[in-house]
């Protein structure tokens, strides 16, 4: 990934000043400390990717909706996570220009940018129609040409293009998915953010052979994708 730098704050363009001022306030304190990454955050323009009705929320510490009433989309899942999380996710997979990605949860389509700098190809599934039309329109405005996005349930649908180096989960689940494990290739990570409101946390597994390592490196919470299970807690 050689990209330019342009980190700088520019007071007379607002939009490369909020952008700064993104990477600076919210990005950096959260340990996002990668350059190659702080550079991509710098160069991939993330306004391109929200929906014109928030854009004013681009560089917002919020999550931010895609389609439909506002609050319904942040339960569905259907909006772009915050940047310090989608940065921290992109920092702690180590993603590397040999690796084949799967993401789930396409929304817009600006994480599947970010891990398309970084990798050899990308696979994003989104469950949701419109939304995959969006990210593959964003996505292609951008020229990535190494990014596909399919319509799918990735909780549920076969994946035919695995195995996978790395396997990204842009929202939350109750439990890690072993149906998705089972798609990594040795040596290969998954990152997802696990567990239930008010507490989840970012786990990584990497597959080694037969055995799967994890951990689970920080705290945050995110809204749900759809139809991962959901166990009830309740034992007898």
């Amino acid at each position: 990934m050689n990209l330019p730098l342009n980190t700088s704050a520019n007071p007379a363009d607002p939009i490369a000043n909020a952008r700064y001022n993104m990477i600076e306030q919210q990005i950096r304190p959260w340990n996002v400390l990668d350059p190659q990454v702080l550079d991509l955050l710098a160069v991939v323009r993330r306004e391109d990717f929200v929906p014109a009705a928030y854009r004013s929320m681009a560089f917002m510490d919020i999550e931010v909706p895609l389609a439909g009433e506002p609050e319904q989309a942040l339960r569905d899942g259907r909006c772009m996570l915050a940047p310090r999380l989608e940065a921290r996710m992109l920092q702690d997979l180590q993603v590397r220009p040999t690796d084949r990605v799967l993401e789930i949860g396409a929304g817009s389509g600006y994480m599947a940018a970010l891990l398309g700098h970084c990798a050899q190809s990308v696979t994003t599934l989104e469950i949701d129609p419109t939304l995959a039309d969006m990210a593959r329109q964003n996505l292609q405005n951008a020229g990535l040409a190494n990014v596909s996005v399919r319509v799918a349930d990735g909780a549920q649908d076969p994946l035919v293009e695995g195995p996978f180096d790395v396997i990204v989960l842009s929202g939350s689940v109750a439990e890690l998915p072993s149906a998705l494990l089972g798609q990594l290739r040795d040596g290969g990570r998954l990152g997802a953010i696990v567990g239930h409101d008010p507490v989840m946390r970012f786990t990584i597994v990497r597959r080694t052979g037969d055995r799967y390592e994890s951990t689970a490196p920080w705290d945050t919470t995110a809204p749900r994708l759809q139809h991962f299970p959901e166990p009830s807690g309740f034992s007898f």
